[in-house]
């Protein structure tokens, strides 16, 4: 059996449907890819893509370092509104989809639900969050994280229970949180290695086992200020993953722009197996965007008095129509940036290594 069939007989059923079973698009289930590859010291990058233009360069680079890698969006960057990059579940898939085929990869990545968040214990937030599901699940989607860890720990426990069922009994990836991602000087505390092991037990006694879980370990989303130093607490890290190793789960590590790649090195020591880019990529594209219209963008942010992110949903026509000049630019540096952190993650040779593995 060719390595590409073999990448092909992990696509889950949802994706078959969606793509057809003639596709050749290696769409597969995350599952597979983190329980074959949970021994092996290797970071798989799933990167979050709220502008489209990075993508071509991130396929790139993953061919040439044969490398696996996940794309995802979180319920803010892309829910069934479209969130604040405009992109639904169908729109999200089509997309990476569309660059794949044009590409024609044929390294497995996998499409992630990222950060299906439920911020309190209301019918209509936990409402939300199982609509998001269903609809990712209908687009193509192949691995999802819940993220209700703003809540405390039976809730947490409780909640991610009941949305992951359609996940679990499909087979598909799946990812935890417990520890909302927080700096302490903005109120979060680092997770301890007895609240994740407590956190998944619970899960695994109501029939739920994760393959991922996320905690706090004093990461931040977006960047840090200038000269504003990178806490994340590594030891602790490790402790956890000792923690619930034994019950199958690795640390996915969110919160990783601005990160210096010598510390981005040291991450698979502690158990990290999958690892979130997101704010990179934004920077990316804005760097590559026509001068005017990057000014536009960011005149529209002043005024409005927004971060510079939520202008993408705005002008998303006009930025999904730029010169092709400037989508090369992006893309360039798209590969370059993704090829410094494949292999910082050690994650080079990654595809064939899961190969090995089938």
């Amino acid at each position: 059996m060719a390595g590409n069939q073999k990448f092909l007989a992990l696509r889950p059923e949802n994706v078959i449907r969606k793509l057809g079973a003639k596709s050749q698009v290696p769409l597969v289930n995350s599952r597979p890819i983190f329980e074959k590859l949970r021994e092996e010291k290797i970071i798989v990058m799933a990167c979050n893509i709220r502008i489209r233009h990075a993508v071509p360069g991130i396929l790139r680079a993953a061919k040439e370092l044969d490398a696996i890698v996940g794309f995802e969006i979180a319920k803010s960057e892309g829910g069934l509104d479209g969130g604040y990059t405009g992109q639904t579940p169908e729109v999200f898939v089509e997309m990476i989809v569309g660059y794949a085929e044009a590409a024609k990869h044929d390294l497995p990545f996998f499409i992630h639900g990222d950060h299906i968040g439920v911020r309190d214990t209301s019918a209509k937030a936990i409402g939300s969050a199982r609509d998001l599901i269903a609809a990712q699940i209908q687009a193509g989607f192949s691995s999802f994280a819940i993220d209700a860890s703003h809540n405390e720990m039976p809730d947490n426990i409780r909640i991610t229970a009941e949305l992951a069922k359609p996940i679990q009994e499909r087979g598909l990836g799946l990812e935890a949180e417990v520890g909302e991602i927080q700096l302490e000087k903005e109120g979060g505390r680092l997770t301890t290695p007895e609240e994740g092991r407590e956190f998944i037990s619970g899960l695994q006694e109501r029939g739920i086992r994760p393959n991922l879980l996320a905690t706090n370990n004093g990461s931040k989303h977006g960047h840090y200020a200038p000269g504003e130093p990178v806490h994340i607490d590594l030891p602790r890290t490790g402790q956890i993953y000792e923690a619930i190793k034994g019950l199958g789960v690795c640390i996915a590590q969110h919160g990783i722009t601005g990160t210096p790649l010598s510390m981005v090195g040291q991450f698979a020591d502690y158990g990290i197996r999958k690892g979130n880019v997101g704010t990179l990529w934004q920077d990316v594209v804005h760097a590559g965007l026509p001068p005017d219209l990057m000014r536009t963008l960011q005149d529209w942010a002043a005024q409005e008095k927004k971060d510079l992110k939520f202008a993408t949903k705005v002008f998303k026509q006009e930025i999904d129509s730029i010169p092709e000049a400037n989508k090369k630019v992006i893309s360039e540096k798209a590969k370059a940036e993704a090829r410094a952190f494949i292999e910082s993650f050690r994650a080079k040779g990654s595809a064939s290594k899961l190969l090995a593995k089938l």
